[in-house]
């Protein structure tokens, strides 16, 4: 698949400073000469960079298009609209909300309108897969409601049912006993699937709402290899950043029913002047999104994140739940080598230019910053170009890395190799050298 990076006038070498025209550089040097395999992250196109860096960052929007709180909006709420009507045909939905800042944002918005302070709330585990809005203590989050946890099922020793995946029994039983108000589904850490359905009939049965958090499979839902929880569950939050592959930035989309508790929520309830440069750079993600070549693109996110499973495999290294089923392949090293930290492999898989990044495991005996796993994804690698092919040698370099990981002659070696192969797929052609 080739690259849509090409073919934009877009320079962000500009820039008059030298020192940031500098780091500019330094950092497009970085991301073109390394391997990218943080799940969440990927590369936009140079027209999402181009709306990004655009005049409309001079503008202040308070409000929403035909409401604002200042003037001059006239083309500010052409933009607006733009997206959301973009995001309601993209995802088919009722009601878009384009304004967060983040996911967490969105997620925290969507709390605001659907509960009361210390309602109960049923969400997924940090430590076996749920993101830090979901409940964790050290989210503000947990402080304002009454988070209860469920995770997944324990690892078997079965190859046809490695389990670690959601246990519904234990959510069913989890919201029986609890009565929760809000029941979230969605994770920062999980190769699988996740379902809508299952969760939308267990919060009927106990009279809950029901959150969707796609913040990472936005993109394979939006080119049709996840099923859609649009239209299921009461509200749906996400990133536009990660497998959706627009600016860093969160949007949200609901039902109907839900439209001015949603809005109200994030302006005035969480959020001031939204970042409307950001918003028309997610109106040209959008746009791209729905294009024929993206489900194309989506559908090779999920084969190159399966290639990469079964290289990694090969390497001795143990799948969480045995494979993946999205872009995301979590590894435990504990099968690799028992004394290998999730902290070492990531610093080490660093100076050989494979960027990725340590993660719990469920169940993990060490702290959220050492961890025995790491989280690696192929939505950014497959924006390059890159296939299975590809994804077999990264594998085996990242099982050279980390075998030969106190050589440090070995692993500049492996840095070199990884240089060469990154040359072939060039993240911005017209960057290169620039």
């Amino acid at each position: 698949m080739s690259s849509p990076m090409s073919g934009s006038p877009f320079d962000p070498w500009l820039t008059a400073d030298p020192e940031v025209r500098s780091l500019l550089a330094a950092e497009v040097d970085r991301q073109s000469t390394t391997l990218q395999l943080i799940a969440s992250e990927n590369f936009t196109s140079t027209a999402v960079l181009a709306a990004t860096g655009s005049v409309l960052t001079n503008k202040y929007a308070e409000g929403y298009p035909g409401r604002r709180y200042y003037g001059g909006n006239q083309v500010i709420d052409e933009v607006e609209d733009l997206a959301r009507d973009r995001l309601k045909a993209l995802f088919g939905a009722e009601h878009a909300n384009v304004q967060p800042h983040a996911g967490s944002n969105a997620n925290l918005a969507a709390y605001q309108a659907l509960l009361q302070p210390g309602d109960t709330v049923l969400a997924m585990r940090l430590d076996h897969g749920g993101h830090l809005t979901h409940g964790s203590p050290a989210s503000i989050t947990s402080k304002v409601w009454n988070f209860v946890s469920y995770g997944v099922s324990a690892a078997t020793d079965d190859p046809d049912k490695p389990g670690e995946i959601i246990d519904f029994d234990q959510v069913a039983d989890l919201a029986r006993t609890h009565r929760p108000k809000l029941i979230v589904a969605g994770s920062t850490a999980y190769s699988r699937i996740i379902d809508p359905l299952p969760f939308r009939e267990i919060a009927d049965s106990v009279d809950a709402k029901f959150l969707y958090d796609a913040a990472h499979p936005a993109g394979l839902i939006a080119g049709g290899v996840h099923p859609s929880p649009v239209g299921v569950a009461d509200v749906v939050t996400f990133t536009t950043h990660k497998t959706l592959r627009g600016p860093r930035g969160g949007a949200i989309v609901c039902a109907s029913e839900y439209a001015k508790a949603i809005d109200g929520a994030i302006f005035p309830g969480l959020q001031g002047g939204p970042l409307e440069n950001v918003i028309a750079a997610k109106a040209v993600a959008f746009a791209e999104a729905a294009r024929p070549e993206f489900a194309a693109y989506s559908a090779q996110v999920v084969a190159n994140a399966k290639a990469l499973a079964a290289s990694v495999a090969a390497e001795g290294v143990r799948l969480v739940s045995g494979g993946t089923e999205n872009h995301q392949v979590l590894c435990d090293l504990r099968s690799f080598d028992a004394e290998l930290t999730g902290k070492e492999a990531q610093e080490v898989l660093d100076r050989a230019g494979i960027t990725c990044n340590r993660n719990t495991i469920p169940d993990d005996p060490r702290s959220p910053f050492i961890t025995s796993g790491l989280r690696l994804g192929t939505a950014a690698l497959t924006t390059t170009g890159m296939g299975p092919a590809e994804m077999a040698r990264i594998g085996a370099l990242l099982g050279r890395t980390l075998r030969e990981r106190a050589d440090e002659a070995a692993v500049a070696s492996i840095r070199a190799e990884v240089r060469e192969l990154c040359a072939g797929f060039p993240p911005y052609p017209d960057l290169a050298g620039a």
